[in-house]
């Protein structure tokens, strides 16, 4: 099918999706993130590209992929993906997807007695969630939880940081914290905050249980109730006159600690 009007109504859904006004698609832009979710058994909606994109091999090949397991495939001029695209410089093709299953479930299935997972407690930077997202894939985490207000893991921004792994690893999502807090004390999973006023140094916790680590809200931090409710709290010891570190970052050095702690089992 190839679309010549930008009232289109499958142009008009891709914007949609794209805004956050349709809550069971997501939407994903440019050929590497398209094949990450091919790759990972996402339901494909619709799959829409451009001329000049379909002209390169690659490109093409995934189109010849996608086609038979998409419900509508169609191309449109340079022009027209323009008015879908998320980033300023169109990346030729555009995926929707259904939302994968964000329900706890999926965390239930992929625990086991020794693994860990993130919660990400009102993070509201999606390149922070995302970043955070690979970040966590990448160290072994089988699985992460994000709270209300916490950016949506599977928001363009989120999947741009996240390359892929958002489609592969279990989220459960708009949780609340202390529904989190509570599931984890019932499995006897302890529950680590990161914070500042922490005593302990991340490296002194034995990462090779079970656990969860929790991350708190960029400009704020975790309030004082929701570090009592946890059962401890770590912190990154640092130097000269800087008083904290970009959440990102202080997820990836905690869970690189784990996963050198995993390692040696």
């Amino acid at each position: 099918m190839h679309i010549t009007s930008r009232d289109n109504s499958l142009l008009r859904q891709a914007r949609a999706v794209r805004d956050g006004e349709v809550d069971e698609l997501i939407y994903i832009e440019g050929l590497r993130l398209a094949y990450e979710a091919l790759r990972s058994g996402l339901i494909i909606e619709a799959v829409i590209y451009s001329d000049q994109i379909a002209r390169k091999e690659h490109a093409a090949k995934f189109i010849e992929a996608v086609s038979p397991v998409a419900h509508r495939v169609a191309s449109v001029s340079e022009k027209l993906l323009e008015s879908v695209s998320f980033t300023k410089t169109p990346q030729g093709i555009v995926v929707l997807a259904q939302r994968p299953d964000s329900s706890v479930q999926r965390l239930v299935d992929a625990f086991d007695d020794a693994s860990l997972i993130v919660v990400l407690h009102q993070i509201n930077n999606p390149v922070n969630v995302g970043a955070i997202l690979r970040t966590a894939e990448a160290a072994g985490v089988v699985g992460l939880v994000t709270t209300k207000h916490t950016s949506d893991p599977f928001s363009p921004k989120s999947l741009r940081g996240a390359m892929g792994s958002a489609f592969r690893l279990p989220i459960w999502r708009n949780a609340e914290y202390m529904d989190v807090i509570e599931w984890c004390h019932n499995r006897n999973i302890p529950t680590i905050c990161t914070d500042a006023s922490g005593n302990t140094p991340y490296t002194a916790i034995d990462w090779k249980k079970s656990a969860a680590l929790i991350l708190g809200p960029e400009s704020t931090g975790l309030l004082e109730s929701e570090l009592s409710a946890a059962r401890q709290i770590i912190s990154i010891p640092m130097y000269g006159e800087v008083e904290s570190l970009n959440v990102s970052v202080a997820a990836g050095i905690v869970l690189f600690e784990a996963a050198r702690q995993r390692a040696s089992i």
